[in-house]
């Protein structure tokens, strides 16, 4: 028996409707409404001598960040920003500053509306112009934008937490809306699930490694300070080189870790000595990775989630055995797999992925949300999120297959990337991979698997007969080992 719901509001009803085999996932009801703010505030009163961030130069313990968000706060205030208003932040990473600003925002009511500090000032500009920010923060600086609302008043459950832009298929970046009880929401799930046996604490030290334009961040904010634990965030320039972060992770004692599994790939195996709680997201985890970091005494997790559904809508832990999986929802979120007419397939069967429940958030663009997150008639689901992505369904938790979107032709004959990725990752001796439609001088495209080779040396014929043993000929790229896969500002793989 599977329990729809349909968030019309904020009490949602509950409808039950046998499932037989059809591919729906719900994992029970979420924790009560509540913001950020209370989230923080609940931690505060716990833990109010310990330290909720160390940037290398500065510490802030839970007393002193309140004090902090206060004296921010009222520097907003003072320039009219307030409920409901919404503000751009632009400040570099790695320091304490930035997260003041990010909390001071919300404890004003506004939205944050963050860019990497290094993005162009075009893009900046432009994603600042989308969202009609009030107010932009840069570096010890607040700059009036347009006219604030100027409301004054605490933020409730319905208002807008922050606003993060994601990459459009035309170019031109999708403003996504999160409310303060989707995060909260977001995060107390989270909760129940990581750790449960000897959860995160102030004895813990998270790492703030991603950058705050891209919506992992707020898993690791909110890891922290969800349990009084101490956010340590790293500075830029080792993050981007990646093989230097591993030695830094064992100074600064980190012992919680949310990463895509590229740059994870990258570190050596004692750079992780300390951590116990590792999440990976963003992108598919090779199974060789799963393997090597799976070790006892840590827990290591996959996720999976769109910025439209909050951050993460389902997860599996890893073991180092068996498929890599994305796993089954967070309490509060649903998951249907669907055919092309919109119905639950059975399970075993593939289909693309559909999440409803209290994560959902909203476009900025009305017309692009009506389209992406318009009613699933089938399950009676008023609101639902079309992600895009092809999965398997079946009853351990779901396996992901790839972007329908990442469909190319090539001789006449419609590839899944996403297919060819998990062939690749799958190969003995690699701990990075991704495949690419490349064109040669003479003007044929060619499937190119890019490879990166773990310790274990890289034997190419061996790889090569493991594919054609597993892919369909056409489907057999052309291997070329590299050093590195190139990465985009979010940590994925840039093709």
């Amino acid at each position: 028996m599977t329990v729809t719901i349909e968030p019309a509001g904020s009490a949602a009803e509950v409808t039950l409707a046998p499932v037989a085999d059809r591919a729906l996932f719900w994992s029970g009801l979420g924790a009560s409404e509540r913001t950020l703010l209370d989230v923080l505030a609940a931690t505060a009163e716990l833990h109010p001598n310990a330290a909720a961030i160390d940037d290398g130069t500065t510490t802030l313990t839970y007393r002193r960040l309140l004090e902090e968000i206060d004296a921010y706060g009222r520097r907003l205030r003072g320039y009219g920003v307030g409920l409901g208003d919404r503000v751009g932040i632009r400040i570099s990473s790695g320091t304490a500053e930035l997260y003041v600003a990010i909390l001071a925002t919300l404890s004003v009511g506004a939205a944050y509306v963050p860019v990497d500090a290094d993005d162009p000032d075009e893009r900046a500009e432009l994603v600042f112009e989308e969202a009609q920010v009030a107010a932009v923060a840069t570096d010890g600086k607040i700059h009036v934008h347009s006219t604030p609302g100027g409301r004054d008043g605490v933020p409730g459950p319905a208002d807008d937490a922050w606003i993060i832009f994601t990459s459009g298929s035309t170019g031109k970046p999708k403003g996504v809306a999160v409310t303060h009880a989707s995060a909260a929401a977001f995060v107390d799930a989270e909760a129940e699930l990581f750790l449960t046996d000897e959860p995160i604490g102030p004895g813990d030290r998270v790492l703030a490694g991603l950058s705050v334009a891209f919506d992992a961040s707020c898993e690791e904010m909110w890891l922290a300070w969800r349990h009084g634990a101490c956010l340590v965030p790293a500075p830029r320039a080792l993050v981007r080189t990646g093989v230097d972060l591993g030695p830094w992770l064992v100074a600064q004692r980190i012992t919680v870790v949310s990463t895509v599994p590229t740059l994870a790939a990258l570190w050596p195996a004692d750079a992780l000595e300390d951590v116990r709680l590792l999440i990976f997201g963003g992108e598919a985890c090779p199974p060789e990775l799963a393997e090597r970091v799976a070790v006892e005494g840590r827990e290591v997790w996959n996720t999976y989630g769109p910025t439209e559904a909050t951050v993460v809508a389902c997860a599996a832990q890893l073991t180092g055995e068996g498929p890599v999986r994305i796993g089954l929802p967070l309490s509060g979120w649903q998951l249907a797999v669907v055919n092309d007419e919109g119905e639950p397939v059975a399970m075993g069967e593939t289909g693309e992925l559909v999440i409803g429940g209290v994560g959902l958030a909203r476009y900025l663009d009305a017309e692009k949300d009506a389209e992406k997150f318009a009613a699933l008639p089938s399950l009676g689901w008023q609101r639902a999120y079309r992600s895009g992505d092809m999965v398997r369904a079946e009853e351990e938790g779901l396996l992901f297959l790839g972007r329908l979107d990442e469909q190319v032709k090539l001789g006449g004959r419609r590839i899944e990337l996403g297919e060819v990725d998990a062939a690749l990752q799958a190969l003995p001796g690699v701990q990075g991979a991704a495949a690419a439609v490349r064109r040669t001088k003479a003007g044929n495209q060619v499937l190119v698997g890019y490879v990166v080779p773990g310790t274990e040396p890289f034997d190419h014929d061996q790889a090569a007969t493991r594919l054609r043993e597993h892919l369909p000929a056409a489907l057999v790229p052309l291997l070329a080992v590299v050093d590195d896969l190139p990465t985009r500002t979010s940590g994925k793989v840039d093709r």
